[in-house]
């Protein structure tokens, strides 16, 4: 018996029913002829920077949904899509926006007209729109409305080491999911303008690029990704080595920056530093320790002192197909997935292997369903579509434990249909994406997107909706309010004086 199976066959069930999954689902809100909505986050949804379920990520026409950590892929769902029945009906009553389904932007308007999010006149909600200026600043803001779905996952008794040891094989193995779930293989040609690219138009009328084999253009070079970023050397070998490097980066001066400055001649804030990172959310990855934060502190020194709680998964592209992004068989790979890389065996990183584990995502991100293609795997060169067969097998067992556990066989079937989806790409859902834009929608990347968008949002309004499911979010949002102003109230520094305390390396731990 090998030492993963002996590990799977010692996991007690009591601890596989403790597993809790949340989303965090961000979604552009568009205009009933499907442009980028410029107006406020509405109301009626209450406050971005205090309601539980509803907030902004970068932008204001950018919605995040978040749903709490669950002990069911079902119930997780279910949140899921009563926040979405409670925002679009809220959206379509104030005049008819919607959220567009795909991780790619609809058409944007020039970059310095896209809306930062705002946040109140609190100090921590000033300090969250200067941090999106400094994000403009460094990276533009097109980068930035690129949407996607966060998976939360957790599991009792997991160690920070453990969960160390989890990301360095989620790392190594993230091109699986990339090519099973990567649904952006094309872009409006507007997100580019004035960029290099090899992106290649689609038909003859230049109303989409793509690349034929992608899989995810969000998670290749156009998309989260930074210049700047890539002189970061993150260990992820345990806590310690982690939380090192990212506090070189949160203090370390970075010239560029510099030259851009904290305030403008204005004296209006330009970022919130000068540091490579402003703060610790500016560090991309596709994969994060993660601890709940208390009011004030800063995300690194709640690591440092707590431990990790949980890990977030950030390179699921939104699937355009289904109404609310993603679908429980998704959801049950991605715990098993999770589980596989928790109880494998996980040797420490090394430079050499964090360069082929970024070769390896832009390999699979731009030519991800190329048949042949190659990956490389400690300095050799390795097939793709064996070295993903391999890891979804060792999955095998890990989905009969969650099924004997839980009853019935929906771990094994959505198993089964991710190594269907391994042997014919043209199931992967970025095939169907291009499938679907030319046989449907001319080759025109909004077409296709906005078709899905009124169908995602027809879809959702139908579901059954009742008056009390609508005095529990009208709640939310009436307690969010005032959670608001109460923030407001309580501030007593001056806002410089607050953000030069905030930003003090001692606050890191």
């Amino acid at each position: 018996m090998s030492t993963l199976q002996e590990r799977i066959a010692t996991l007690p069930q009591e601890r596989l029913a403790g597993m809790r999954r949340g989303i965090e689902k961000e979604g552009l809100r568009v205009l009933p002829t499907g442009g980028l909505a410029l107006t406020p986050h509405p109301l009626a949804l209450g406050s971005a920077l205090t309601h539980p379920s509803i907030t902004t990520d970068y932008s204001e026409s950018q919605i995040e949904l978040i749903t709490g950590a669950h002990q069911s892929v079902e119930g997780c769902l279910d949140e899921l899509v009563g926040i979405h029945q409670y925002v679009l009906r809220t959206l379509r009553d104030a005049g008819g926006e919607m959220l567009w389904v795909s991780s790619m932007p609809c058409g944007l308007p020039t970059d310095e007209t896209i809306p930062i999010g705002r946040y109140g006149n609190s100090h921590i909600g000033r300090a969250k729109s200067i941090y999106r200026m400094g994000l403009a600043h460094r990276y533009g803001r097109r980068m930035q409305t690129i949407s996607g779905i966060h998976y939360n996952w957790s599991l009792p008794g997991v160690t920070s080491e453990e969960y160390f040891a989890l990301i360095r094989n989620f790392r190594r193995h993230a091109f699986v999911l990339l090519y099973l779930f990567g649904a952006s293989p094309a872009l409006c040609p507007c997100f580019v303008e004035g960029r290099q690219h090899s992106l290649q138009p689609m038909g003859d009328g230049g109303r989409a690029l793509h690349l034929p084999h992608a899989t995810s253009l969000r998670m290749g070079r156009l998309g989260y990704q930074s210049d700047a970023q890539a002189s970061l050397n993150v260990s992820y070998n345990g806590l310690k080595g982690y939380a090192d490097s990212l506090y070189e980066a949160l203090t370390r001066p970075y010239p560029a920056y510099e030259a851009i400055g904290i305030r403008n001649i204005g004296g209006d804030y330009n970022q919130l530093g000068t540091s490579l990172l402003q703060i610790e959310n500016e560090f991309y990855g596709t994969i994060r320790p993660k601890r709940t934060v208390q009011r004030g502190e800063r995300p690194l020194h709640a690591l440092r002192e707590r431990g990790v709680e949980y890990v977030e998964v950030r390179l699921m592209d939104l699937d355009p197909f289904e109404s609310v992004g993603i679908t429980a068989a998704t959801m049950r790979l991605l715990d098993v997935f999770l589980l596989h890389c928790l109880l494998s065996d996980s040797p420490p990183d090394t430079p050499q292997e964090i360069a082929e584990i970024k070769h390896n995502q832009h390999q699979t991100a731009e030519r991800g369903r190329e048949s042949g293609l190659m990956l490389q795997r400690r300095g050799q060169s390795v097939l793709l579509t064996d070295w993903a067969a391999q890891v979804l097998g060792e999955c095998a067992p890990l989905a009969a434990a969650l099924d004997a556990g839980q009853g019935g066989s929906d771990y094994a079937a959505a198993l089964a249909q991710a190594r269907a989806v391994l042997a014919d790409a043209s199931l992967a859902p970025s095939a169907r994406v291009l499938a679907a834009m030319r046989g449907q929608h001319a080759c025109d990347f909004e077409a296709f997107s906005f078709a899905h968008s009124c169908q995602a949002r027809d879809a959702l309004l139908a579901r059954p909706w009742d008056a009390r499911q609508q005095a529990h979010y009208e709640a939310l949002a009436a307690q969010s309010l005032a959670a608001q102003k109460d923030i407001e109230a309580a501030d007593r520094l001056p806002f410089e004086d607050w953000r030069l305390q905030y930003m003090d390396p001692l606050q890191l731990g």
